[in-house]
């Protein structure tokens, strides 16, 4: 019987940080070998902000799971029509931005899960199965396991929710990011203000306590994302892709000028 993984989910099962690029800039397949090489567990495909064709996705994705790491792709929104289309075209999970609601997020895996746990529609070949002819019983079941659902609490009322959040079934990870919520709370770039600090806790605790996988981005501070790594973050994006690039390039002309 043909099987699958998902390196993130893998690395996360071993209690250790998955680590991710976000994908943004980039509009070709490379961008996967880059973040293998780089040492990362998944991308984070930007759909939400980055101009993305569902074809591209598809590419990038596919090309992210032949290097041996997760393909993961950042919807609209819980309601995004395309999430079905995104999972087909071999994406390894979906990141849902903005879930404020228990709703919003049995809205996602809906949308992201076969039945039982969803109502996601079923093909005839998959592209995470190699367009194998896989019964559909087996593909549902081996699809439903592989596939990551990320519910991201971005605002002060997701964050008021994250108990009923974080108790519906099929939600895999609360990602927690930090700069729409800071920017959400009137606070925006306030990483290691008291308020701030007082809703990480409880959001590590609210992730321990209904044994979801908890997730951190937004902040690209190296010492407080090794802080989140120690408190118990197992799902982390490191950089933009562009990020990187500006990074590096900016220092290499800060050097010879």
């Amino acid at each position: 019987m043909h099987t699958i993984t998902n390196p993130a989910i893998d690395r996360m099962r071993n209690n250790e940080a998955a680590l991710g690029m976000i994908v943004r800039l980039s509009r070709t397949a490379e961008i996967a070998k880059v973040a293998a090489a780089s040492g990362h567990d998944f991308l984070f495909i930007d759909a939400q902000h980055g101009p993305f064709s569902l074809e591209t996705i598809s590419d990038i994705a596919q090309a992210a799971v032949a290097e041996g790491i997760a393909g993961l792709v950042r919807v609209r929104g819980s309601a995004d029509p395309d999430i079905g289309r995104i999972l087909d075209a071999g994406a390894s999970g979906i990141v849902v931005p903005d879930v404020e609601t228990a709703e919003q997020a049995r809205e996602a895996v809906m949308a992201a899960r076969f039945a039982p746990l969803g109502r996601r529609s079923v093909s005839g070949s998959y592209a995470s199965l190699g367009f194998r002819p896989v019964p559909v019983g087996e593909a549902s079941v081996m699809l439903n396991t592989a596939t990551l659902v990320v519910c991201m609490i971005e605002t002060a009322r997701g964050m008021d929710a994250i108990e009923t959040i974080a108790a519906v079934e099929g939600v895999d990870v609360l990602h927690l990011g930090a700069n729409d919520l800071l920017s959400d709370m009137g606070m925006p770039g306030q990483f290691d203000a008291p308020e701030f600090t007082a809703l990480k806790n409880r959001f590590f605790e609210v992730c321990g306590a209904h044994g979801r996988w908890a997730g951190f981005g937004g902040d690209r501070d190296l010492g407080r994302q090794k802080d989140a790594i120690a408190r118990g973050a197992r799902f982390v994006t490191t950089n933009t892709d562009l990020g990187y690039l500006l990074q590096a390039a900016s220092a290499k002309t800060a050097s010879l000028r």
